[in-house]
């Protein structure tokens, strides 16, 4: 038994289906697509993560330059 009550034979032949209506380089520049877009959604998740550096830390101007006119 597969998954949900799928057994394999029915995976192997909707996946035949599949490439039948598109095609082998369909499927393939669709994958790509695919992972190139998870691979930018990761990347731009660790960049949000990176924002909060030194600068967030209490203590630290946030412009430097500020603190040169404040005196």
């Amino acid at each position: 038994m597969g998954i949900g009550g799928i057994s394999i034979w029915q995976l192997l032949i909707i996946l035949a289906i599949v490439i039948m209506l598109f095609g082998t380089k369909r499927l393939r520049t669709l994958g790509s697509d695919l992972g190139s877009a998870v691979k930018g959604f990761r990347k731009s998740m660790q960049d949000d993560g990176d924002t909060s550096g030194p600068a967030d830390e209490p203590g630290q101007p946030d412009d430097p330059g500020n603190a040169s006119k404040d005196k």
